[in-house]
Formats: structure tokens, sequence, C-alpha cells
């Protein structure tokens, strides 16, 4: 596997909000989001080839019973499947995050995090080639409802400014059997203060809609650094 980082630490965002998690990291992504904070694994994927059976072993030299298998874009890892399968006999809780633009139904997953692209993901600074195969790539309706239809779920999107609301109730229009408490809204940035002057407004719209909402607390606890 082309790894990019496996690190111990709380999780920081979404429903597991706080539960102590192992993180592994492939590198490799085919989007190219304005905002990444992990360019590292994407603009300028970086990372060493791995052994499946390594990585496990990593993951079991920790005291954790959660896993979250994270990018870049993890989907692309030809062995994500195998080391799902060996997590789950290993009785893990899995978590797969990702920005729901791949399906794979033979993967084991107990929490799907998608992370649908808005349009505020748009890059900039790129190839028009790069712009338009994300543009193309980042939303991807139809692979959503694969994932709701077979794992629990959390739908996560990144909140830049208010008019993004509008894009997201769209989308949540063309999909199927959508629960508004699996819907998770979290603020966009990578300070601490600009992070909480969108949570102010972007929690009224949680209350208004019945989303949940997320901080981003790895970056209040840490600040914008890798292995946290």
């Amino acid at each position: 596997m082309w790894i990019s980082e496996i690190f111990y630490t709380v999780q920081g965002e979404g429903i597991l909000l706080g539960v102590p998690s192992v993180f592994v990291r492939t590198s490799g992504c085919n989007l190219r989001c304005a905002w990444c904070d992990t360019k590292y694994t994407s603009w300028n994927a970086s990372g060493q080839h791995i052994n499946v059976e390594d990585v496990l072993k990593k993951v079991m030299s920790f005291p954790c019973d959660h896993v979250v298998l994270t990018g870049g874009e993890p989907l692309l890892d030809k062995d994500i499947t195998t080391l799902t399968h060996l997590l789950h006999q290993e009785n893990k809780h899995i978590t797969i995050e990702t920005a729901a633009t791949i399906f794979n139904e033979d993967i084991i997953c107990d929490l799907a995090s998608l992370s649908p692209k808005l349009s505020n993901s748009k890059p900039q600074g790129l190839s028009e080639d790069w712009i338009q195969r994300h543009e193309k790539q980042r939303l991807q309706p139809q692979i959503i409802n694969k994932w709701i239809e077979k794992y629990d779920y959390q739908l996560k999107f990144v909140v830049s400014e208010k008019n993004d609301l509008q894009e997201i109730l769209q989308l949540l229009e063309s999909l199927t059997n959508v629960t508004r408490q699996n819907v998770v809204l979290m603020p966009e940035g990578t300070q601490a203060a600009a992070l909480y002057e969108k949570s102010i407004w972007l929690t009224e719209v949680c209350k208004e809609y019945g989303f949940r909402y997320t901080p981003r607390m790895h970056i209040d606890l840490f600040g914008n650094k890798r292995g946290v």
C-alpha cells in the first residue's frame, strides 16, 4: 500500500468526535480540492510503499479498537479491501473517509464517512485539465446512494460560506433515504479563529435544518499539522 502516515490520536470530526482512533492515511487522490489540508497526499502525493500485513501490524501496536482509513482517497488503493478484511478479523471498528466518487462493495466498513465536494472545492492555479477532471468527478450522487444503501454512514460537508447551504440542500434532494441526523456540517479552515467565526452561524444552520454540527477539534487541540 502507498501509505502517507499511520498515527494514533482522537477523532477530530463527525459523529465519532473524540473517540481514540488509529488513522491510516493512504497517498494519492483523484481530486484537487482548493482548501485541501493534506496536499502531501493529493497535490504533492508522497509516502512509503508498505506491505498490507505490515500496515496491520502497525495498527495493532496501538491500544485502540477504532481505525480510520483516510487519504487522499483510500478507495484508490488496490489493497484497501484486503486491509478492511484483516482489520475486521481483529474486531476493529472501521471508518472509511472518502469523497464518495468511488464505490467498492467488497470492503468491510462500519462507518462510511462520505464527504461529497461542493463547488467551493474547485482548485485554483492548476492546469485546465486538472480543473476539468476535478469538476467532473467531485460529485457523484449515484455513487453516494450506493454507499448509503449498503453501509452505516455520515454525510460530511465542508462549508466555506452561507451560500453553500443551497448546494447541500439540492444534493440531498437528489439522494434517497437520507436521514438529516446523518448530515454533518463542518466549517472550512485550518486556523482556530477562522473556524470559530464560521461556527457561530453554521450551528444556527444546523439547528434550523436538523443537521449535525462538527468542529475540527484536532485543529483546536493541536493546530494544523500532521500526525494528529
